[in-house]
């Protein structure tokens, strides 16, 4: 998977609400992954921005957000989730601020394309939980993602003969079993 952008960046905590100076990484999938160190030994929080950003916001649009102490307000981002929180950052300056912005949102937008065997054609389609993403080694920005998606309904046929052959042969067993005491009279 190709690292988008990658950097230093104080996240506020969803419990006390302070300021955490982490290293943040971005990936190409729309992985917003936050660590304790750049080493990324221990995963704090993980955002999937292409299933769970709503909208991304900056410098004066967050005016409900505190900076922290020595940061302005210019350098604050604010990331809506669906399920209405929100991820509330900060950046070093104004231009990490939009710089982080516009790699966040072509992130969040960039399309996912579906490989539709019938019809020998890619669709675009919004990500969801249900896909698979298969990216190759030298994606980057603008590059398109290809999504394999299995048909959970695929095999039910199957399954479904299986589990009536498997109760035919349980009842064939069991009725053979009932007349068993006739043939020891």
């Amino acid at each position: 998977m190709a690292l988008l952008k990658a950097g230093w960046i104080w996240r506020q905590t969803s419990v006390l609400r302070r300021w955490k100076l982490s290293w943040c990484d971005l990936w190409v999938d729309g992985s917003l992954c936050f660590y304790e160190s750049e080493r990324r030994r221990s995963l704090e929080l993980r955002v999937a921005l292409k299933t769970l950003c709503v909208d991304v916001r900056s410098g004066l649009e967050c005016s409900d957000v505190s900076p922290p102490e020595t940061h302005p307000r210019q350098n604050l981002l604010v990331l809506q989730l669906r399920d209405g929180s929100c991820v509330n950052l900060c950046a070093n300056s104004e231009d990490e601020s939009l710089a982080w912005k516009l790699t966040l949102l072509e992130t969040r937008r960039n399309p996912v394309f579906v490989y539709d065997p019938h019809d020998d054609a890619y669709e675009a389609v919004p990500l969801n939980r249900h896909h698979t993403v298969y990216i190759t080694a030298g994606a980057g920005p603008g590059t398109h993602q290809v999504v394999v998606q299995r048909d959970p309904f695929d095999d039910v046929a199957g399954h479904v003969v299986l589990g009536l052959l498997t109760g035919m042969a349980a009842g064939a067993a069991m009725r053979s079993f009932l007349w068993m005491p006739f043939f020891f009279c």
